[in-house]
């Protein structure tokens, strides 16, 4: 009860939420034209399709104009040249009804937004601030809102450094709070320092509940496939395809699953696995964010398999391999894991007559099914050379316990019965502790490789 009075402190309303209600948007896009900020791999017009796609997956929020705006450097403090940002701010203001304007860039200085505020008139947003709200409206368990509280702190910090030197110009009252000796800022900073500990020390004691969880699947020995890929890629959809389970419900929206979420499903020899859907990637996804959300991504580093799902259809699926593959580098995973990974290539269904130009990918579609039993038997071929899993066949006596045994231990394949002597041929898949547990057990018993 302690620490969910706690953890209720620490999940109260966030000061940074956005004011709920409805949005009407001017979506603008900082195009760099060249040098070391233009991207290869996509175009502004590609970006600025994102930039709507992440505004259109929040409710009651819709997108007024789009303006792409040309500048030598998105750094500087205003973004843009002095005759473009004046160009930009007058389009601004001519718009009818807006409320908020989406600059398309992955962090502002809490200087800057302000005085961005007041050329423009208007609430400002950047990636971060877009992307957290999102996370904010999808996040259904402790886990997840912890993880966006503490991606807050950074935006937190900054914020407070500006309020206290607009304080300091102001010069108004004392800086220190009633005789305590402390200023306000290092009083705030300390009760932050304490609030991310405190959050922290909260995600910890879920990932060691977590850790434990992992323990006793290891144990059942299920192998572990997850199912990663770039935000809105199809990774639920392909999961629901794979397990049939009628529960999951994909949505096609950006950052529809921020929760690791666990899935049974069986491959063509009827074993076992449980496939992980995790949070989808994002080209520009702030770092502090992706920090924060490493607990969850911890758990990619304990599966037997990766399968990278691509939206084959999207303009930018080059740059979209290369978003997930460098988040996935940064993770420090097992090289076996990055060298066994399965690539999928979905909604083929859109594309006529669709051949992987990649090596080894596969193609399918989720929705439609395509392509899915030559996808389960690529897994169950990676799973069984990657967890040392033997596919054999033994001799057991049917009057005593090793059938029973096996069905426990073991995937049971096929039990053909030898009625005249009381004996069955039984062929399994069985993990290489199990079956060390099975000749000790059992020494007698005739075993086929």
């Amino acid at each position: 009860e302690e620490d969910d009075a706690e953890l209720e402190e620490l999940l109260g309303p966030s000061p940074l939420a956005v004011e709920p209600g409805a949005q009407r948007v001017a979506v603008v896009h900082p195009a760099v034209k060249w040098g070391p900020k233009k991207s290869p791999l996509t175009t502004a017009e590609l970006q600025i399709a994102e930039a709507v796609a992440l505004i259109d997956t929040l409710q009651n929020w819709t997108v007024l104009e789009k303006i792409i705006i040309p500048t030598k450097n998105p750094d500087k403090k205003f973004i843009f040249g002095k005759g473009n940002f004046q160009v930009l701010t007058e389009k601004i203001k001519k718009l009818p009804h807006v409320t908020a304007v989406f600059l398309n860039v992955e962090r502002i200085s809490s200087l800057t937004k302000k005085e961005l505020e007041d050329a423009w008139g208007v609430k400002v947003f950047d990636r971060y601030t877009v992307v957290l709200h999102i996370f904010r409206c999808n996040a259904r368990t402790k886990e997840a809102k912890l993880q966006i509280a503490l991606a807050e702190i950074p935006l937190l910090r900054s914020n407070l450094k500006n309020d206290v030197s607009q304080l300091d110009q102001q010069r108004g009252g004392s800086r220190y709070i009633m005789g305590s000796g402390e200023t306000f800022m290092e009083t705030q900073t300390r009760m932050l320092k304490e609030k991310e500990l405190k959050i922290r020390n909260a995600l910890e004691k879920l990932r060691r509940k977590r850790s434990l969880l992992r323990t006793q699947r290891k144990k059942r020995e299920f192998p572990i496939v997850s199912v990663m890929g770039y935000t809105n890629c199809g990774k639920t959809t392909l999961i629901k395809a794979l397990t049939g389970e009628a529960g999951l419900q994909p949505r096609d929206q950006l950052f529809a699953t921020l929760d690791i979420t666990a899935h049974a499903g069986y491959l063509p020899s009827r074993m076992a696995v449980i496939y992980v859907d995790t949070i989808g990637f994002l080209t520009d996804l702030p770092h502090n964010l992706v920090e924060s959300f490493s607990a969850t991504l911890e758990e990619v580093a304990y599966s037997d398999l990766i399968v990278h799902v691509r939206d084959i259809t999207h303009p930018e699926t080059t740059l979209q391999k290369a978003t997930v593959l460098s988040v996935l580098k940064n993770l420090n995973l097992p090289s076996h894991l990055l060298d066994s990974m399965v690539e999928v290539h979905n909604k083929v269904d859109l594309i006529e007559r669709y051949k992987p130009t990649e090596e080894n990918a596969l193609a399918i579609s989720a929705l439609r099914g395509h392509g899915l039993e030559e996808l389960k038997e690529e897994i169950e071929k990676k799973i069984l050379t990657g967890t040392g899993k033997k596919i054999l066949t033994v001799n057991v006596n049917l009057e005593g316990p090793q059938l029973s045994w096996l069905y426990k231990e073991a995937t049971v394949q096929e039990v053909e019965v030898m009625p005249e002597d009381g004996t069955a041929r039984v062929k399994v898949i069985i993990g290489s502790s199990a079956f060390a547990k099975y000749k000790h057990l059992f020494p007698n018993s005739k075993i086929f490789m």
